[in-house]
């Protein structure tokens, strides 16, 4: 018999998902269970303290190479704001993600509860959020955020960290004694979703998924999809 290599760390990783499940009877609005799935996600973090960063999503875009190929592009940012009309982040309008979006007007994310064994993807086209909305935003974010996206040209390269240093001190003496304006460069966009799919982790990777699927006339139809 032929010795076989013993696999690696990473094929041999697993674990079994035994959480919880998904009833065929969810609820006909995917908001309203987003609503109980994001609530219980903060209270396990509150309890237990084994799930950070409850709103933090994975975005992804779409850039078009020189020869026209798409390349897709993910990032970890966090959910600011959502409700009927989409889910709302922030950023630096400028950066790769920005510029991706303002190409292709859609965009992706994926909200992973690891420790609840969950996860939700949103799939929808994506429009900035009004003027007045990324300002009463920026008003309330802590002032050396603020600075530092006066600082940062996002996704852009840069020398060292001490030339980045120097531009965060820059920003901080031309601001000094002054409130931060919000930059025209930075504010959020919605992700309007044309899609959700809740994914609950079952034993023998026989998981649950629910898809909604907006209709034309606001409402969703909801399909179960096989693991």
């Amino acid at each position: 018999m032929t010795d076989r290599p013993a696999p690696s760390r990473l094929a041999g990783e697993r674990t079994d998902y035994l959480a919880g499940s998904l009833p065929d009877d969810a609820p006909a609005d995917p908001l309203a269970l987003f609503d109980i799935w994001l609530a219980e996600a903060f209270a396990r973090r509150e309890e237990q303290g084994d799930l950070t960063e409850p709103s933090a999503a994975v975005l992804s875009t779409v850039a078009l190479a020189a020869d026209g190929a798409p390349r897709p592009r993910s990032r970890t940012v966090l959910l600011k704001g959502h409700d009927a009309e989409g889910f709302v982040v922030f950023t630096n309008l400028g950066s790769d993600k920005g510029r991706e979006i303002a190409a292709t007007s859609r965009a992706a994310l994926l909200m992973p509860w690891f420790a609840l064994q969950r996860q939700v993807r949103i799939e929808g086209t994506v429009e900035h959020i009004a003027d007045p909305d990324s300002d009463a935003y920026w008003a309330h974010r802590p002032r050396g955020s603020q600075l530092g996206a006066w600082a940062s040209h996002q996704s852009r390269t840069i020398a060292s960290r001490d030339a980045l240093e120097a531009q965060y001190a820059e920003a901080e003496a031309r601001f000094a004694g002054a409130d931060v304006p919000r930059p025209e460069f930075w504010g959020g966009l919605r992700v309007r979703p044309e899609s959700l799919e809740f994914w609950q982790g079952r034993a023998h990777r026989v998981h649950d998924r629910i898809l909604y699927s907006a209709l034309s006339d606001g409402g969703w139809e909801r399909h179960r999809l096989q693991p």
